[in-house]
């Protein structure tokens, strides 16, 4: 693998993954990639990808500074530079509304890196809303950007629901899901936040539309939490994982704790057992 770090924090991201996917992919060979719920992209930036890369979201911020970033590295971080890293600093930049893009996607990445976890949340008015994060030593690696930028060449970068790309998807094509979580890990229960971003029914949306990418011979990767509804919901003969990992979401006092997620693939373990 070509390994190119995330120039984002992302709550939820899927780094701790990178590390088990020469078990799930083995010697396949990938045509087109596609990644429709983008988030942090930790996936995308680990794989050495030939081909077009297909990268889409539903947050329009987000994906207006990855095409951004794409086309103008140096100049978001000439904007960087003339942030600091100060609580004050912070609420001022967090109430700022640029009207140039790169002033825009420099705001994206500064928030990101000092805010709160690297949460994004937004309140009824559309306004980012996550508190300071005082992350008082913290140094941001602008290479980040550089690399990524890079790495983003050969992508076709999309804002809109998980189906925008999906007639793109030919076979061979490899498609990497991670959906935001409906219900919570270990058969917790369903979360009411979550019921409102990505329901239970486009949970069941996703799953038509990983029979479509299964009837173009191409292959999925979806990850999802450990639940016995969502098992009933993916079940399809494919290849079921659980894996193990800590959570990092909470504050200073917050305990880690251990959940366990689902990763669903039709890639056969012919491919690992070579």
């Amino acid at each position: 693998m070509t390994h190119t770090h995330p120039f984002l924090r992302w709550a939820g991201g899927k780094t701790w993954l990178i590390k088990h996917l020469d078990s799930i992919l083995g010697n396949l060979q990938i045509n087109h990639y596609h990644e429709p719920f983008l988030g942090g992209a930790a996936i995308f930036f680990s794989l050495d990808i030939k081909k077009m890369s297909y990268l889409s979201d539903v947050n329009a911020e987000l994906i207006e500074t990855c095409i951004t970033i794409k086309n103008h590295p140096q100049e978001i971080i000439q904007a960087l530079l003339n942030f600091d890293n100060t609580e004050d600093q912070y609420y001022q930049i967090r109430a700022m509304e640029p009207q140039d893009e790169i002033e825009r996607a420099a705001r994206f990445v500064y928030l990101n890196q000092t805010s709160y976890n690297g949460l994004y949340r937004v309140n009824r008015n559309g306004k980012y809303n996550v508190p300071y994060g005082f992350r008082e030593n913290m140094v941001y690696d602008t290479n980040r950007i550089i690399n990524a930028s890079k790495k983003l060449r050969k992508t076709n970068i999309s804002h809109g629901d998980f189906t925008i790309n999906k007639y793109k998807i030919q076979q061979g094509d490899l498609v990497f899901l991670d959906p935001p979580y409906t219900v919570s890990h270990n058969n917790n229960g369903f979360i009411e936040y979550n019921q409102k971003l990505f329901s239970l029914d486009d949970q069941y949306r996703l799953s038509k539309y990983i029979d479509y990418v299964k009837k173009k011979n191409a292959y999925y990767i979806l990850t999802n939490a450990a639940h016995n509804t969502i098992r009933e919901i993916f079940e399809k003969g494919d290849r079921a994982l659980e894996l193990n990992r800590y959570s990092t979401i909470g504050g200073k006092n917050a305990k880690r704790k251990k959940v366990t997620e689902y990763i669903f693939t039709n890639i056969a373990e012919e491919y690992t057992n070579d």
